[in-house]
């Protein structure tokens, strides 16, 4: 068993204030590996007493500083890969090839786009050439970083490293579900030699250190990732203080497959919503397939799925893993019974173990036809491998359909009409549009409409999210 019990605060590991042990779960197995702590209030306000701190000195360092910081930091992350990546596929269940090859990597490629974008970064320029205004960016202050277990490194890297390029200082807190690989970026940090009280880490569940981090007077910012349901919870106890709150929340992806579509648009489509075993937020879980090839859709999409494999995720090769609790493995059965019981269309999986498999959350690729918007399967974020198949005749109804949710995180078009793409997007409410398959860039902002979340995460729109803008008049030249 991993003894993992101590929290990072003030550049040291030290142990909780009071015990309170948590077992840190195999998905794979439904076997503890690792014990963590859960965090007190007395915890969090150390963390934030040692940030607060910190923030006097690291608020006004120079940004070579701070790049050199992050470069050390980018090195050593290089050279404990195959550590972040064996921890992502026993927290979370990620299959080895793909917690190596995605996960691990994005946190990579997340740390190598912000270096870039700080080197480009002017925290200071003149509002307009003949103008003497001036514009100051400068950190917003002490931030409260709430991290998920379904991309657990591409998350915290999303929000620690531009924390750091902007001269904020933080306490983190990753998902007690799925720790391990946050503590292993503490190790890093650690070793790279960031000043005592710029990252802190506590770990804890929502109601405990999550609501103290969100309602702490002397946080400033907070960022999180997670659900919908947590999300507005946030926004109300950081109300009192009128702190920042960025959210990055649920969604329910359409996929709208035009009858014009490159030929492997559908089976592209389902090894898109199975990957991650489907929990991914912008994961296009309702395929909208033109009624011209609805039936020939439908006959692809269920031969593809039947084609994945189902398997543990310490081993290689082209398969899914696990969910990641007993938690979600139940709400996933649950929603796809509810599929069957409203009248859908079981076309492939449902709610069975895969064959041979008599331990673990796994869960058969599973899709519906026949589903109508209204349907809970339809409407509800699964974040499973569930996809719901919805027939429409014209592209305005595609549209409607697609939109017609609370949700606005990611959704996906396919054809080949060019003019059609840029008109469809433009009108599709969600904060990435996937055309054609087509992923987006290193640094491209990334976010949600409506109730998917506020704000941007990466690139130059990750760092304005930890800035505050002063504009001084009368500058002198």
């Amino acid at each position: 068993m991993i003894d993992k019990r101590k929290f990072y605060i003030n550049g040291q590991w030290v142990s909780p204030t009071k015990p309170n042990d948590y077992e840190v779960i195999n998905p794979s197995t439904e076997e503890a590996f690792a014990t963590i702590s859960l965090g007190s209030t007395e915890d969090t306000n150390a963390a934030v007493s040692a940030a607060k701190k910190a923030l006097i000195s690291w608020s006004e360092s120079s940004k070579d500083e701070r790049l050199n910081l992050l470069e050390k930091l980018l090195s050593i992350y290089k050279k404990r890969y195959g550590e972040m990546a064996d921890a992502i596929s026993m927290e979370m269940g990620a299959p080895m090839d793909w917690a190596t090859d995605v996960q691990t990597s994005s946190g990579q490629s997340h740390l190598e786009d912000f270096i870039k974008r700080l080197k480009e970064f002017k925290f200071d320029e003149q509002f307009e050439p003949k103008s003497n205004n001036h514009i100051c960016y400068e950190p917003i202050g002490v931030c409260g970083l709430i991290t998920p277990w379904n991309w657990p490194i591409n998350q915290i890297a999303l929000k620690v490293v531009p924390a750091f390029a902007t001269g904020c200082t933080m306490i983190h807190k990753p998902s007690e579900i799925a720790p391990m690989s946050a503590m292993l970026f503490a190790e890093m940090i650690d070793e790279a030699g960031f000043p005592a009280g710029v990252f802190n880490l506590v770990n804890g569940d929502g109601a405990g250190v999550g609501t103290d981090i969100s309602s702490h007077p002397d946080i400033d910012l907070v960022s999180f990732t997670g659900s919908t349901r947590a999300g507005k919870l946030i926004l109300k106890n950081g109300a009192d203080t009128i702190k920042r709150v960025c959210l990055e929340l649920g969604g329910k992806g359409g996929n709208i497959v035009f009858a014009d579509s490159y030929p492997n648009a559908v089976r592209d489509g389902i090894r898109n919503v199975m990957s991650n075993s489907g929990q991914s937020c912008d994961a296009p879980t309702r395929m909208l397939v033109e009624k011209s090839i609805y039936e020939r859709a439908v006959k692809e999409a269920v031969e593809e799925a039947n084609l994945i494999k189902v398997d543990h995720a310490s081993k290689k090769g082209d398969h899914i893993g696990p969910v990641v609790s007993k938690i979600q493995y139940n709400k996933i059965i649950n929603l796809i019974q509810s599929g069957i019981d409203e009248g859908a269309t079981l076309a492939a999986g449902g709610p069975e173990l895969p064959n041979g498999m008599n331990k673990g959350y796994f869960i058969k690729p599973t899709i519906f036809t026949d589903v109508t918007n209204d349907m809970r399967i339809a409407k509800e974020e699964i974040f499973g491998p569930v996809l719901s198949i919805i027939p429409f005749e014209t592209e305005e109804e595609a549209i409607q359909i697609v939109n017609e949710t609370e949700y606005g995180l990611g959704n996906y078009l396919q054809t080949e009409d060019k003019e059609k793409a840029k008109r469809v997007a433009k009108k599709l409410k969600a904060g990435t549009i996937y055309v054609n398959g087509n992923g987006a860039d290193p640094g491209a902002p990334f976010g949600g409409y409506r109730q998917s979340g506020n704000g941007r995460e990466g690139g130059v729109w990750g760092l304005h999210e930890f800035l505050e803008v002063k504009a001084v008049t009368g500058w002198p030249k």
